[in-house]
């Protein structure tokens, strides 16, 4: 293998932290080579000079635009970029193969084009690796890891100290909302679970995190709950909550983005699923502990399960994070 390799994925937070795996096996084989990653922009900066890429740059660059049109003329500095790569893996949707076919133009020899598209049966993170096998590489740990910066985990502090939270206060982390409103929890229950963990873990604080999509159920639970010892925090790039996460006692949330970076980050997580399976999208660490619903629907969790089971995980599986007892 050459000394330079291009992994190109565009999709949702989520879909890129599956792809971590397929990232670390190529920088297993082939130890020597620089990785980059076209990508989003505020997703792949949770893996720039953190492990997984030397550089990223920007997938949704309006200088790019010619690369999938057949008859465009692709940009210059684009071409000879990519002509600078040995190897380009790529997960764009690109059933015609334009992309791919502007990508030869540029003098590259060696694509492999995976799907991002996943099927049911197999975890995710196998089924993104499967291409490599081409290379003769293949995933046996379908775990996804993330690691933050100093300078991450730096500002993850300076963060908590502004809603009074210290290396010495306990804390658990909610993420209450979802991009789907099929796989989010209601806002109903998530103010419920609160009050019962507020009034039964009375040393811990509570942190609900969240971006602009879950702006009402944030907002829903600001309106409900009034307690020195809950806090929000929102709108943080994805490299500092990563680091916040990795801080956290535990960590409750859906098949969300979020979700695979509180687990690849390493903290105890507490996943509720109703209509996707969590053999396929569920982050694969021992640290993960997923509640499903039996009927797929999220509202049929009810309060009174979900704590009870919460309630057992924190104390029996979290329980000796950071030496914490109960």
């Amino acid at each position: 293998m050459s000394d330079k390799i291009l992994l190109i994925r565009g999709g949702a937070v989520g879909d890129f932290i599956l792809t971590l795996p397929t990232v670390a096996l190529l920088r297993q084989g082939f130890p020597k080579a620089r990785v980059e990653i076209l990508g989003r922009p505020h997703i792949v900066q949770l893996v720039e000079g953190r492990y997984y890429a030397e550089k990223t740059l920007d997938l949704d660059s309006p200088s790019l635009s010619g690369f999938f049109c057949p008859d465009a003329k692709p940009d210059y500095p684009w071409t000879n970029y990519f002509s600078g790569f040995q190897q380009i893996i790529s997960y764009l949707y690109d059933p015609d193969e334009v992309f791919t076919r502007n990508l030869y133009r540029c003098g590259v020899h060696r694509i492999i084009q995976g799907s991002p598209k996943i099927q049911a049966g197999r975890h995710a993170a196998f089924q993104l690796a499967q291409p490599l096998e081409s290379l003769g590489l293949f995933l046996r740990d379908p775990a996804a890891r993330l690691f933050p910066s100093e300078s991450d985990r730096q500002s993850a502090h300076n963060v908590l100290h502004t809603k009074a939270i210290s290396d010495n206060n306990p804390f658990i982390v909610i993420h209450p909302g979802s991009g789907s409103q099929r796989k989010t929890w209601p806002a109903t229950h998530w103010r419920n679970f609160c009050l019962d963990f507020l009034r039964t873990f009375s040393q811990f604080s509570i942190l609900c995190v969240g971006g602009e999509s879950d702006k009402l159920a944030l907002d829903f639970l600001r309106n409900q709950l009034h307690s020195s010892r809950l806090a929000f925090l929102e709108h943080l790039s994805l490299p500092i909550l990563a680091a916040v996460l990795s801080k956290t006692s535990a960590y409750a949330g859906h098949d969300t983005g979020i979700s695979h970076i509180a687990a690849a980050v390493g903290a105890p997580c507490f996943l509720l699923y109703g209509p996707t399976d969590p053999r396929v999208w569920a982050p694969a660490h021992p640290t993960v502990h997923v509640l499903t619903s039996s009927t797929g629907m999220m509202e049929d969790l009810s309060t009174k399960t979900v704590f009870g089971a919460f309630e057992f995980f924190l104390t029996t599986y979290a329980g000796s994070r950071n030496g914490f007892s109960y």
